[in-house]
């Protein structure tokens, strides 16, 4: 019986369609492979039977935000992450939003601009019942003191509870300028997420209590930001040693231990 609050070991496609029922999650917070650029144990990954299990297990109103990014081949971007935005709105996902992930650090070429950004796709099941914004102080570089303009899930355009000063404060853009996610709880990992960006996405597309699934968890970013601000979360990866070496000791360091140890190891 699925649990929440745990890590499951298995291949995401096939765990969702035995365990997750329809229009379960609130929130999907994930990346993909980028193509072949890194290996995963072999792995060869199908967004499209992916995205047909995503829109099946989200709730209506729910939210998937896939960040991705693309290989160059031969000269030329294989648009893989297009193809991936194109076929979830054809399968009944609406492209709420095309977002933009601005890395503090960049990706060196000879034959073009610096690479310093990742697309984060804002899919909607329907019109998303929670968008909490967040707006930045700013005075501060980076946007470290945050509120929520609460006002916004009520479907008004007007200052929300009178916690932020009309001039000290403005809500952010869809492009988000966040350190890569690299740090000393991640170092096993080829490509984490920041810490920063799975937050930022769980304050803005979900709620207290609500179920937060991240079907290719890798290092578990998603799935710590989601246990530290008070949701739910179900974790799944294909790698065991991600899942025991990574994602255990990193909430474990928040008492995740003393409450939910449970990992599931399903055949893959």
């Amino acid at each position: 019986m699925l649990q929440l609050n745990q890590f499951y070991i298995g291949e995401a496609v096939n765990f969702m369609k035995e365990n997750i029922p329809d229009n379960f999650v609130d929130l999907i917070i994930t990346s993909p492979p980028y193509d072949d650029l890194r290996k995963y144990n072999g792995f060869i990954f199908d967004y499209q039977n992916m995205f047909k299990e995503l829109y099946r297990v989200t709730k209506d109103g729910g939210v998937v935000v896939w960040v991705v990014g693309d290989k160059t081949d031969k000269g030329s971007e294989t648009l893989s992450s297009f193809k991936h935005a194109l076929y979830a709105k054809k399968i009944g996902f609406n492209v709420h939003d095309t977002m933009i992930w601005e890395k503090t650090g960049m990706l060196p070429t000879q034959d073009r601009y610096y690479n310093i950004f990742e697309y984060m796709f804002v899919l909607s099941k329907g019109k998303p019942k929670t968008m909490n914004f967040i707006c930045d102080h700013k005075t501060v570089n980076g946007g470290k003191i945050q509120k929520k303009d609460n006002c916004i899930n009520k479907g008004k355009h007007e200052y929300g509870d009178g916690s932020f000063i009309r001039n000290e404060y403005s809500r952010r853009t869809n492009i988000w300028r966040i350190h890569v996610g690299k740090n000393k709880e991640t170092k096993k990992h080829p490509a984490p997420f920041p810490e920063q960006l799975a937050q930022d996405h769980i304050i803005t597309w979900s709620n207290e209590g609500d179920i937060v699934l991240d079907p290719m968890c890798g290092s578990g970013t998603t799935c710590k930001m989601a246990y530290l601000n008070k949701r739910n979360f179900i974790s799944i990866d294909m790698s065991e040693e991600y899942i025991n070496d990574i994602c255990i000791p990193r909430l474990n360091t928040y008492g995740w231990e003393q409450n939910q140890k449970l990992v599931i190891k399903e055949c893959l």
